[in-house]
C-alpha cells in the first residue's frame, strides 16, 4: 500500500513509518515539525518508497500518486507541548483532522485517527473500556489537548457515517521507547534523563498515581493492524499492566543504575489519578496484546538515551582554556 502519515516525524510517526516501509509499503511522511525532529526520519530517505512533504496539515494539503491509506497521528502530544501551543493543538485536532479526512476521502482510502487516552480525563470508571464516556474538565489546563481528540473523534465517525470514509479510530495509552525528546514532559523521558544526569527524579504528588506503560513497538503493531481492518473503533491500544510512578521511578533509577534521589512536587491540575485500558477489543478485533515487558522496554529506552548523550558530548567542541 502506499499510506501518508501524518505527524511522521514525530516518535511514534516516526516508528510507525519504518515499520510500514519494513513491510514493503510506500510511506508518505507529513510534517511541519513543530514538536517531531527530522532525524527521526533521517534513516529513512535511503529507502526510495519514502517520501518526506514538510507540511502544517491545519491548511489543506494533497500528496501526488495515490493514497491507498492515511494514519493521521499530528498533534502535540505532552503536556509542555500543548501548553506552549494550545491554539495549535486545537487547530490539529479539527482542522488538520478534518484535512486529513478529505484526503483519505478524495482517494476512497482507509483514515486511521490516533485519539488519546485522554478523552477519559481523570476516570471515575476504572478500568476504562472504549464505553466509558469520560471525565474530562472542558477548560482545565489539559482541555486544549483532550477535547481536540474528542472533537477529532466525533468528526471521524461523521465523515464515516456521512460520507462513507472507512475511518478507524484508536486510544493510545501511555508508550515510551527510543526518539522520545528528553524534555517532552512525560514521565518516562523525564525520569529517565534525570537518573543517567545524576538529577533527583521529580516525582508529582505522592507517586500512588497510576499509569500503563506500553513500548512503542507494540503500539505500532497495533496501528499497523487497525490499518489492516475494517474495524471502525474506538479501539483501545495500551498495556494493561497498572504501575504506580513511584514504582516506574524506582525501575528507572534500577536500568540506570542511577544513585539519584527522588523528589516530590504538588501534583498537577487534571491529573489523572488512575489510567489503565480495556483491551478486550484489540484482543479479539485486531489480534493484538502487547508483548514487550516494562524492565525489558526500558533497557532498551535507556540505552538509546545514554547512546544519544554520549553522541551528543561526543560532538561538543573541547572547552576553551580561560586565562585568570
Amino acid at each position: 500500500m502506499r499510506i501518508v502519515v501524518t505527524g511522521g516525524g514525530g516518535f511514534v510517526g516516526s516508528h510507525l513509518c519504518e515499520a510500514l516501509l519494513r513491510r514493503g509499503d510506500a510511506v508518505c511522511c507529513v510534517d511541519n515539525f513543530c514538536t517531531g525532529e527530522p532525524a527521526n526520519v533521517a534513516h529513512l530517505h535511503a529507502s526510495p518508497r519514502f517520501r518526506l512533504i514538510r507540511a502544517d496539515v491545519t491548511v489543506p494539503f494533497d500528496v501526488p500518486g495515490p493514497v491507498d491509506a492515511v494514519a493521521h497521528l499530528a498533534s502535540p502530544a505532552s503536556p509542555p507541548d500543548y501548553h506552549r501551543l494550545p491554539l495549535e493543538t486545537l487547530a490539529v485536532g479539527s482542522h488538520g483532522t478534518e484535512n486529513a479526512l478529505r484526503l483519505a476521502e478524495r482517494h476512497g482510502a482507509r483514515f486511521l485517527l490516533t485519539s488519546t487516552s485522554e478523552v477519559y480525563g481523570d476516570p471515575e470508571v476504572h478500568p476504562q473500556p472504549e464505553r466509558y464516556w469520560g471525565h474530562v474538565n472542558p477548560i482545565g489546563p489539559r482541555s486544549v489537548y483532550d477535547e481536540a481528540k474528542r472533537y477529532a473523534e466525533a468528526l471521524s465517525t461523521a465523515y464515516r457515517r456521512s460520507l462513507g470514509v472507512d475511518v478507524g479510530i484508536v486510544r493510545i495509552f501511555n508508550t515510551y521507547g527510543p526518539r522520545m525528546r528528553p524534555y517532552d514532559g512525560r514521565v518516562v523521558s523525564t525520569f529517565i534523563r534525570q537518573a543517567l544526569a545524576g538529577e533527583p527524579l521529580t516525582l508529582y504528588g505522592d507517586g500512588s498515581q497510576t499509569r500503563s506503560f506500553c513500548y512503542v513497538d507494540d503500539l505500532v503493531r497495533g496501528l499497523v493492524a487497525m490499518l489492516d481492518s475494517d474495524r471502525p473503533g474506538p479501539v483501545n491500544l495500551g498495556n494493561p499492566s497498572e504501575r504506580t510512578v513511584r514504582e516506574l521511578a524506582e525501575l528507572v533509577l534500577h536500568s540506570t543504575e542511577s544513585a539519584s534521589r527522588i523528589v516530590h512536587r504538588p501534583l498537577p491540575v487534571d491529573d489523572p489519578a488512575r489510567r489503565r485500558p480495556v483491551i478486550d477489543a484489540a484482543v479479539e478485533q485486531l489480534g493484538w496484546v502487547p508483548r514487550v515487558p516494562l524492565d525489558e522496554g526500558l533497557r532498551h529506552t535507556v540505552a538509546w538515551f545514554a547512546a544519544r548523550s554520549a553522541t551528543r558530548s561526543a560532538a561538543l567542541p573541547s572547552p576553551v582554556p580561560v586565562e585568570a
